[in-house]
């Protein structure tokens, strides 16, 4: 084992995170389905669905079309369209389903990926030590405080929910949400523009090729075999005090 910063290879960062990245997203939907199960929500999109059959049978349109679409009908037919599309949004039982949908939408893609952070990146690495998720353990790496400490629970927890769920995902997802959905600007494109920038620019600049979730947890991924990492802070600082010790007998000759 070697003291000093034996840092992960990036072609096995990018296989172990490739790796990991597969099996959270299944983790992640699994959960989604799980907590779109027990809030209903299958019960909502129903309600909308006969709500807009009701509706298209009544005045002989199809609701759920492009703007193109739309533009290119004739005008009797898009003043039926209109009225058949007021008559929806005049629906109070069709409109609270799709408020709840929407909002449920939000609800169960949070709990869902935040679910499958907690399991694949906090308990998993807990379990097997050495903040080891299945990829790392299977390319052989870990990691460890930036002194070269074992990491703690409150760091992991750090590293998974503030970093990798809040800051380097969420954000981007919400803001790609916002943007399909019409409600975000230009603005959204240039903070996921800027917020990927900067993940590069902390990977390239910094010693220890450290992403946003690392520098916040203060860890560092490293190469298992060679990397030597300490039980605890006293054990680090007594193995400090003994190099210095060597150092300074071998000066003494």
């Amino acid at each position: 084992m070697v003291y000093d910063l034996q840092k992960a290879g990036i072609w096995k960062r990018i296989a172990a995170w490739m790796f990991d990245g597969i099996i959270l997203s299944v983790l992640a939907v699994g959960m989604g389905a799980l907590i779109s199960f027990l809030v209903g929500y299958d019960g909502y999109s129903e309600k909308l669905d006969k709500a807009y059959a009701k509706y298209e049978a009544e005045y002989g349109i199809v609701l759920d079309i492009s703007q193109t679409a739309y533009q290119e009908m004739e005008e009797a037919e898009r003043l039926n369209y209109d009225a058949a599309y007021e008559a929806l949004i005049g629906d109070e039982e069709a409109m609270y389903a799709y408020n709840m949908m929407l909002n449920l939408s939000f609800v169960i893609l949070s709990l869902g990926i935040l679910g499958a952070y907690l399991i694949w990146e906090f308990a998993v690495p807990l379990l097997f030590g050495n903040g080891q998720t299945l990829g790392k353990k299977v390319f052989g790496l870990c990691l460890m405080r930036n002194d070269g400490v074992k990491v703690n629970t409150m760091q992991m927890f750090a590293r998974t929910v503030l970093g990798k769920f809040t800051i380097e995902t969420m954000i981007p997802v919400y803001l790609i949400l916002m943007l399909f959905w019409g409600t975000m600007d230009i603005t959204g494109v240039i903070v996921i523009a800027l917020l990927a920038i900067g993940q590069a620019a902390c990977i390239i600049a910094t010693r220890t090729n450290s992403a946003i979730h690392d520098l916040l947890a203060g860890t560092t991924a490293v190469d298992m075999a060679s990397q030597k990492i300490f039980p605890t802070t006293e054990a680090m600082i007594e193995y400090k005090k003994k190099l210095a010790a060597e150092k300074a007998a071998q000066q003494e000759y």
